[in-house]
C-alpha cells in the first residue's frame, strides 16, 4: 500500500507519543527555570550538547539537549510545530516508527550541526595547539589581535581580564619573557577549553524539521496556509523552508544564534530513514 492510498482508520488529535514529548518538553523548561533560580544551577549548560570534544560533553546530552528550550517561545513554536505536524505522522506511522523518527533525526540534527562546528573551530584549536607546544611572543600578540573579540563567554572575558592586562603586561613592561610565555601558555590552555565548551545547542528543532519533511514527502499535496492565510503545497513549503535554511546557514551572520546545519541535519536524517523504511517495508505499531 502506497503512502499516498493509506486513510487512518481513525484519527487521534493528540496521540500519546506527542503528547508525552509536550508534557516531557514543558517540565524540563520549567525545571530549567526552577533549578536556575533557587539552587543556580545552570541545566541548559548541563544537559544541552556540548561540543563532542570538550570537557563539558556528556554522551547524555544527545538525548538531553532535545528537551532544553532557550525561551518559552522557543518553546512554544517548537512544541506547536510537532503538534501540528507531528499528531498526523503518529496516527499514520504509530507511535514506536514515530518516536524513533523523533530520536534519530534529533541525533542526526546535532551530529551535523557539529560536523560543520568542527571544520569551523578546527583551525583556532590547530593554532592553539601548536603555540602550546612552541609558544612565542609575537605569535601570542599575532592571536591576541586577531581572537581577542572572539571569546565566548563571560569566563573567558574574565581570564583575559585577570592576566593580559595586569600579570603579562607587567611581564612584558619587566623584560621577563619567561613569565610572559608562561602566562601566555596558561591562557592559551584556558582560551581552548572555554572555547570547546563554548558552543552549546538545546531546543528540539532538527527532529521538528525531521517532521516537516517527513509530512512534505509522505503528504506531499496537503495545503498549508502561511500566517494562516497563504496557501502553499506542503512539497513546496518544505522546499523553500529547507532552502531558507540551506542559505541562512552559508550566510554564516555573526549575529544569527540559530544551529540551521542542526536544522538541515534534521531533515536529512528524515530523508535517508523514510527512504530506508519505504525500501526495506518495515512496519512499526
Amino acid at each position: 500500500m502506497s503512502y499516498q492510498q493509506y486513510r487512518p482508520q481513525s484519527f487521534n488529535i493528540l496521540p500519546p507519543v506527542v503528547k508525552n514529548l509536550l508534557i516531557i518538553n514543558g517540565l524540563f523548561f520549567l525545571a530549567t527555570l526552577v533549578v536556575g533560580t533557587q539552587f543556580g544551577v545552570d541545566l541548559t549548560d548541563k544537559l544541552g550538547l556540548h561540543y563532542l570534544l570538550s570537557s563539558d560533553f556528556r554522551p547524555y546530552q544527545i538525548i538531553t539537549y532535545m528537551f532544553m528550550h532557550g525561551s518559552f517561545m522557543h518553546l512554544f513554536f517548537n512544541m506547536f510545530a510537532l503538534w501540528m505536524f507531528g499528531n498526523t505522522l503518529e496516527n499514520y506511522w504509530g507511535p514506536k516508527r514515530f518516536l524513533t523518527y523523533y530520536i534519530i533525526t534529533g541525533i542526526g540534527a546535532a551530529l551535523c550541526h557539529y560536523s560543520i562546528v568542527y571544520f569551523q573551530n578546527q583551525p583556532t584549536i590547530d593554532f592553539i595547539n601548536n603555540y602550546i607546544a612552541n609558544p612565542s611572543i609575537s605569535d601570542f600578540q599575532t592571536f591576541l589581535n586577531s581572537h581577542q573579540i572572539k571569546l565566548a563567554s563571560q569566563t573567558a572575558i574574565d581570564h583575559y581580564n585577570e592576566l593580559i592586562p595586569t600579570a603579562y603586561s607587567n611581564a612584558m613592561s619587566t623584560n621577563n619573557v619567561d613569565e610572559a610565555i608562561r602566562i601566555s601558555v596558561e591562557y592559551m590552555q584556558i582560551y581552548k577549553a572555554d572555547f570547546l565548551n563554548a558552543p552549546v545547542i538545546i531546543g528540539a528543532s532538527g527532529s521538528v524539521f525531521g517532521i516537516l519533511l517527513a509530512f512534505g514527502m509522505l503528504f506531499p499535496n496537503t495545503m498549508l496556509y502561511i500566517y494562516f492565510a497563504i496557501p502553499i503545497k506542503a512539497k513546496w513549503f518544505v522546499i523553500l523552508y529547507g532552502a531558507a535554511e540551506l542559505y541562512s546557514g552559508l550566510s554564516n551572520n555573526p549575529g544569527d544564534n540559530v544551529a540551521h546545519f542542526a536544522h538541515l541535519g534534521g531533515m536529512l536524517f528524515g530523508f535517508i530513514l523514510i527512504k530506508y523504511w519505504q525500501k526495506s517495508g518495515k512496519t512499526f505499531l
